[in-house]
């Protein structure tokens, strides 16, 4: 008798698990350069060097819009932002709602429409931050592809409550509770504009749906005719 694999990476989805362990490979990678295990006396400042490099600026953005100029370095941070941390905890709560809800939305849209749907998120974030926050801080980790991932899971749930006749605002429950939380902690710690990148996120995540899901595009188009 053959043994079995048991891992649970098992059971989830191709393209979150590549996801996590590129984010938890390039964090993990961070904390150890941090404490002089690897990479020598450099890696001390590898962190502060990928986010003046990768993470997304709204100075920067501004400056490409006023200049008409989009140099690839500078174009890439719209995505590549999202793999990097400002430290180990963001970096774990950022992998385990990535894992949580890219599970759920993996076992029912394909992997390619997961995959976009983290990656249209993580834009989008970037673009409406740097177009709204009056801010020089830098936007840094996965948080608007995981909020992406949250409106894709509350298109599954609002999709499923039309089907059976209920109220499909249930389906806004978890994002309302998400916003809440954000609000309270900002008030009592205080913090930086993050969460419109979040919730940009979270609308694009929704609005792809649409598209994306299984069936999305017909069901679309069969909604436009009826108009």
């Amino acid at each position: 008798m053959s043994s079995q694999n048991n891992s649970p990476f098992n059971t989830l989805p191709p393209v979150i698990v590549a996801l996590f362990l590129i984010l938890m490979g390039i964090e993990i990678a961070f904390n150890l350069g941090a404490r002089g295990l690897v990479g020598g006396p450099e890696a001390v400042g590898w962190r502060l060097a990928a986010a003046q490099s990768y993470a997304f600026s709204a100075p920067i953005f501004q400056w490409m819009l006023e200049n008409g100029q989009y140099p690839t370095e500078h174009m890439i941070r719209f995505v590549t932002y999202a793999f990097v941390h400002g430290n180990f905890t963001q970096a774990l709560f950022s992998g385990i709602m990535l894992l949580a809800l890219g599970n759920m939305v993996g076992r029912v849209f394909s992997q390619v429409a997961t995959l976009a749907v983290f990656v249209a998120g993580t834009i989008a974030g970037a673009v409406v931050f740097g177009l709204v926050a009056d801010t020089r801080a830098v936007l840094v980790g996965a948080f608007p592809g995981v909020y992406a991932l949250i409106g894709a899971y509350s298109f599954m749930l609002w999709v499923g409550l039309g089907a059976t006749g209920q109220n499909q605002f249930q389906a806004f429950r978890l994002i309302g509770v998400l916003l809440a939380l954000q609000l309270l902690f900002g008030l009592i710690f205080g913090g930086q504009p993050d969460w419109i990148a979040d919730v940009s996120g979270f609308v694009v995540g929704f609005a792809l749906s649409f598209v994306v899901s299984p069936g999305g595009w017909q069901r679309l188009r069969d909604r436009m005719r009826q108009r």
